[in-house]
């Protein structure tokens, strides 16, 4: 493919120098200085076919090309290499470089001084360094609330629910807490689960059963392949349900009441045009209703529609106008881990 390098980690020994070589093999004679502004690489902790998380940073990364970037990407890094490989790929002139998790943001910071000019980006992390470490999201504890408004309100047992993985990581600490917060404060009474997978719909599918035969009759979660699980429980037992994509919505017309639509493309390309630009970031950048036009994530049922039409219309109005008092400022939450906690 034209303008992308691609490697896929072998066993430790070798790799990096595998990759330094496919990149000096693939870029013409002179190239490292003359397209320092036009290339951008990503490092995975696993692989992009994996239709969930990796797959989401090697989209990030394609959705660069539109803004005159030509991309390289590595898979399955594991955490002993990742401050080598991000600096092979700053040394060959990569004006962006980024780690698909916030992991990444340790070795990034042990990397970065040695090069001034480059943007090192984790995806999803929460903390930067500056000049030229940074992290970008989007603002969960905004949306974790919207959805906890909204399953209280369509709640008829006053019991809801949450299942999650990845307990402690900020931004699940942040979506929960702020599901409990408002959830809460409209009535109901929340309970919230962690599982060991992100990916493992079966297990999530047992916890969101176990969650509904102790009464919860609207589920939410933020997980990967396993968002499927709390899904499929959900249209099973006829309870509602809200999901991370529209596809989901195809799975259960009847019971998603909407999905938290991530917009990844428009908070890195944003980002990306500035750098091209030559700012720097050194900081922890939060994309939300706050930061319009680009808010980062939106809801949506299906394209052009927010919510599944059993949702009152009085509702609708309720969460549209927690959105402008987001927009505004008038309206902050800060989840904690106590917000966040497992059980009731």
């Amino acid at each position: 493919m034209r303008g992308m390098i691609v490697t896929t980690n072998k066993p430790r020994r070798g790799r990096l120098a595998l990759l330094a070589a496919t990149l000096l093999a693939l870029a013409p004679a002179g190239a490292a200085t003359a397209q320092t502004k036009d290339k951008a690489a990503i490092l995975l902790p696993g692989s992009i076919n994996d239709q969930s998380w990796n797959a989401l940073g090697y989209q990030i990364l394609q959705s660069l090309k539109s803004h005159g970037f030509d991309t390289a990407y590595t898979e399955n890094v594991a955490d002993a290499d990742e401050a080598e490989a991000l600096r092979d790929y700053a040394s060959r002139g990569f004006l962006i470089v980024m780690g698909h998790s916030g992991r990444f943001v340790s070795a990034m910071e042990q990397v970065a001084p040695d090069f001034p000019k480059t943007q090192f980006i984790a995806v999803s992390g929460n903390e930067g360094m500056p000049p030229n470490v940074m992290s970008i999201d989007w603002n969960n504890a905004q949306f974790g609330c919207q959805l906890g408004t909204l399953a209280a309100r369509m709640s008829k047992t006053h019991k809801v629910a949450g299942v999650y993985g990845l307990q402690g990581v900020p931004n699940i600490t942040a979506q929960a807490g702020g599901f409990r917060i408002c959830a809460t404060k409209a009535g109901a009474q929340v309970t919230i689960v962690y599982v060991k997978d992100m990916e493992d719909a079966a297990a999530a599918k047992e916890a969101a059963l176990s969650l509904i035969a102790n009464g919860a009759d609207v589920l939410t979660g933020k997980l990967n392949a396993a968002e499927a699980g709390l899904v499929e429980a959900a249209k099973e037992k006829h309870v509602y349900v809200t999901g991370r994509g529209v596809d989901q919505t195809k799975m259960a017309p009847e019971q998603v009441l909407t999905n938290i639509i991530e917009d990844w493309p428009a908070m890195f390309g944003s980002t990306a045009d500035q750098v091209k630009q030559g700012k720097l970031f050194g900081t922890f950048v939060m994309y939300g209703y706050n930061t319009a036009p680009v808010t980062g994530a939106k809801l949506e049922y299906e394209p052009g529609k927010q919510f599944n039409p059993v949702v009152p219309a009085a509702v609708v109005t309720e969460l549209d106008d927690m959105a402008k008092k987001f927009a505004s400022g008038a309206l902050k939450i800060t989840p904690t881990e106590k917000d966040a906690r497992p059980g009731t």
